[in-house]
């Protein structure tokens, strides 16, 4: 699994990642976090606001924080 957190290193682009790590520390699953902060490939994801979070490829938020709860749910391919 590969997940993106899309942001230029703002304090919520921070909050975004870390709750990332933890959905995916409590899940104790194996995923690829990156950070991607490069303008050109956030806009590429269509995104124009962050943070946003990207899960295989697919945008599942754009402009908001996204809870732990919420991303374990994703996490596991719920809706």
């Amino acid at each position: 699994m590969r997940i993106e957190v899309l942001g230029t290193g703002c304090a919520k682009c921070n909050k975004m990642e870390e709750n990332v790590r933890k959905a995916v520390e409590e899940l104790d699953i194996q995923a690829e976090i990156e950070k991607v902060s490069d303008i050109g490939k956030i806009i590429e994801y269509g995104v124009m606001t962050t943070p946003a979070l990207v899960i295989d490829g697919e945008v599942k938020a754009s402009g908001r924080i996204v809870d732990v709860d919420t991303i374990k749910k994703w996490l596991k391919g719920e809706t």
